[in-house]
C-alpha cells in the first residue's frame, strides 16, 4: 500500500541551552502527522535561554537544520520556533457580552473577540499568544462552539502570554540570519503541553514542569488552557557542573557520569559501586575520589544536593501558582532533565503529588532518539502548527450591527476590564 500523500510541511526549531534541534514533519491528505527528517546539534552561543552569541547561535541552528533536510531529502525555508527564557507571563480575563435572549450568530462572537483583540494592553511586553479557551453561555461553563444557541450572556477566556522583546527579537534574529523565516514564536510550555499532555489533564487541571538545561519552567493548565506559569533560572546542566566541580573533572565527562551513573533515588549498595574516572582528571584531596575512582553513593549526593534545591524550588512555585486542592494532584516532568534516573518517584515523594514523565505523543515516525522528554517541546511545535490555533492578533474587522446586542458602555466595560486585569 502507498504511503499517504504529504499536503503541508513543518518545521521545528527548538533552540535550547544545551542543544539545538530541528524536526520536519508533514501534515498527510488523512490529516495526520508524521516525522521525515529530525536534526541536533550541540548548542552554541545560548546561556540560560538567552541568546549570547548569535553567530555561534545561527551556525548551530544551521547545522541542526540541514541535518533535518538531508534526512527528509528537501529543503526548507520557514519555521515555527520555540521560546524558553525567563520573562514569560501569563494572563486570563474573561470578556463578555449581553444578549438579552438573542441566538448567538458568528457576528457576536467575532465582535466579543475583536473587542478582546483591542484591549489588549502588553505594558511594554511582546504578546506571544492571545487566544480564546472556552466561552461560557448563562453561567455554563466550558462550552468549545456556542454558535446557534440562545442565551442571555455570552463570555470567554482569553489566554494572552508575554515575553521580554530584546530576548525574542534575538532569536528571531539568529534564525533568519540561518536563512530562515519565522513562521512564529511559540511558548515553550505551550508547546510541550501539546506534545505531552493529554487533552483530560489539561481539562481537569495539571502542572507541567519542563526541566530543562539551565530553566525550568513551571506551567499550570487548567480548562484546557495554560493559565499561569513561573520560570526558575536552574536546570539540569546546573547538576553537571556540580559534579565537574565536586570531583575536579571536564563537564563533558560529568554529564556523562550523571547519564549513566547517576541517580535521583539513593540505595544502600550505592557506596559499594566504584565508577571509573578518567586518569588525572579527579584530584586526589576531593573527598570520596581514590585513584581516578568514586563510589555511585558520592556523584548521587551531589546530584541530590542539587535535586533538592531545585525541587524545592518548584514547590515554592507550585505554591505561589495556587495549585492546591482537587486540582493540584498532579505533576508532569518533562525536558532533558526528567530522563535522569529516579526522578519521577523522588520528585513524587518530594512533592507529595503523583508526578509522571511526559514524551511527546502524536507524531508519527518519530526517531527512538526524540521520543523522549527531553524532545517534548520540539513535538509540540508541529502539533501546535497543525492545529493553527486562533490568535486573536490575527482576526480582522468584523461586523459592525453587532452594537444593537450590546448593553450600553459595553466597549469601555471591556477596556476597564482588561486594563484591571493587567
Amino acid at each position: 500500500m502507498a504511503a499517504p500523500k504529504v499536503e503541508r510541511l513543518i518545521t521545528a526549531l527548538d533552540i535550547g541551552s544545551s542543544k539545538i534541534s530541528a524536526l520536519i514533519a508533514g501534515v498527510t491528505e488523512d490529516g495526520k502527522l508524521t516525522v521525515l527528517g529530525t536534526g541536533q546539534r550541540e548548542s552554541r552561543g545560548v546561556k540560560r535561554g538567552y541568546v549570547t552569541d548569535v553567530q555561534a547561535a545561527e551556525l548551530a541552528v544551521r547545522t541542526a537544520v540541514e541535518q533535518a533536510e538531508r534526512m527528509a531529502g528537501l529543503n526548507i525555508d520557514r519555521v515555527h520556533v520555540a521560546f524558553s527564557a525567563g520573562g514569560l507571563t501569563s494572563r486570563v480575563t474573561t470578556m463578555e457580552v449581553d444578549l438579552s435572549g438573542h441566538r448567538v450568530g458568528q457576528e457576536h462572537i467575532d465582535y466579543l473577540l475583536d473587542s478582546g483583540r483591542q484591549g489588549i494592553d502588553p505594558e511594554g511586553k511582546l504578546i506571544l499568544h492571545a487566544q480564546p479557551a472556552l466561552y461560557t453561555l448563562d453561567g455554563v461553563e466550558g462550552i468549545r462552539n456556542p454558535k446557534g444557541l440562545h442565551a442571555d450572556q455570552l463570555s470567554v477566556d482569553i489566554h494572552v502570554l508575554l515575553g521580554d522583546p530584546a530576548p525574542v527579537r534575538n532569536i528571531d534574529m539568529t534564525v533568519r540570519a540561518a536563512h530562515l523565516e519565522v513562521d512564529a514564536v511559540v511558548a515553550a510550555p505551550i508547546a510541550a503541553g501539546m506534545a505531552c499532555l493529554t487533552e483530560e489533564e489539561r481539562e481537569l487541571g495539571v502542572a507541567l514542569v519542563e526541566f530543562g538545561a539551565s530553566v525550568t519552567n513551571v506551567a499550570l493548565f487548567a480548562g484546557g488552557m495554560l493559565v499561569d506559569l513561573c520560570t526558575i533560572p536552574f536546570g539540569a546542566a546546573d547538576i553537571t557542573d556540580d559534579i565537574a566541580s565536586a570531583f575536579g573533572i571536564r563537564r563533558m565527562q560529568a554529564e556523562r557520569m550523571k547519564c549513566f551513573h547517576g541517580s535521583a533515588l539513593t540505595n544502600p549498595r550505592d557506596n559499594h559501586d566504584v565508577i571509573e574516572v578518567e586518569r588525572g582528571a579527579v584530584s586526589s584531596e576531593e573527598e570520596g575520589a581514590e585513584g581516578g575512582r568514586i563510589t555511585r553513593a558520592a556523584l548521587n549526593s551531589v546530584i541530590r544536593q542539587r535535586l533538592d534545591h531545585i525541587i524545592g524550588e518548584i514547590r515554592s512555585a507550585l505554591k505561589e501558582l495556587g495549585f492546591s486542592g482537587p486540582v493540584g494532584r498532579q505533576v508532569v516532568l518533562t525536558g532533558g532533565g526528567a530522563e535522569m534516573k529516579g526522578l519521577a518517584a523522588y520528585a513524587q515523594s518530594a512533592l507529595g503529588r503523583t508526578v509522571r514523565i511526559g514524551k511527546p505523543a502524536g507524531l508519527a515516525g518519530l526517531p527512538e532518539a526524540h521520543a523522549g522528554p527531553a524532545f517534548g517541546t520540539l513535538a509540540g511545535l508541529v502539533l501546535y502548527a497543525k492545529d493553527e490555533p486562533l490568535d486573536l492578533r490575527s482576526l480582522s474587522v468584523v461586523a459592525q450591527d453587532t452594537h444593537r446586542y450590546a448593553a450600553p458602555g459595553l466597549v469601555k466595560r471591556f477596556m476597564h476590564a482588561f486594563r484591571t486585569n493587567f
